[in-house]
């Protein structure tokens, strides 16, 4: 189902840090709203749900909202 390689999408080249990009950045995924919560939202809902296809279907999205 995955497949990992460690490689970049795009090139990336930093001239020049910017420390409240940064501090924008973490917040988004690991922020009340970010990706890491709605993950862990998803992933923990499907405990609760009464039948197979919403517990797949909540794994699923948990899953890719997980991956990089």
């Amino acid at each position: 189902m995955w497949k990992y390689s460690k490689k970049l999408q795009y090139p990336v080249d930093i001239k020049c840090k910017n420390i409240e990009m940064a501090k924008y950045l973490v917040t988004q995924f690991g922020g009340a709203n970010g990706e890491l919560g709605a993950c862990l939202r998803y992933l923990t809902q499907r405990y609760t749900m009464p039948d197979d296809k919403g517990k797949a279907l909540l794994t699923d999205i948990g899953t890719e909202e997980w991956a990089p």
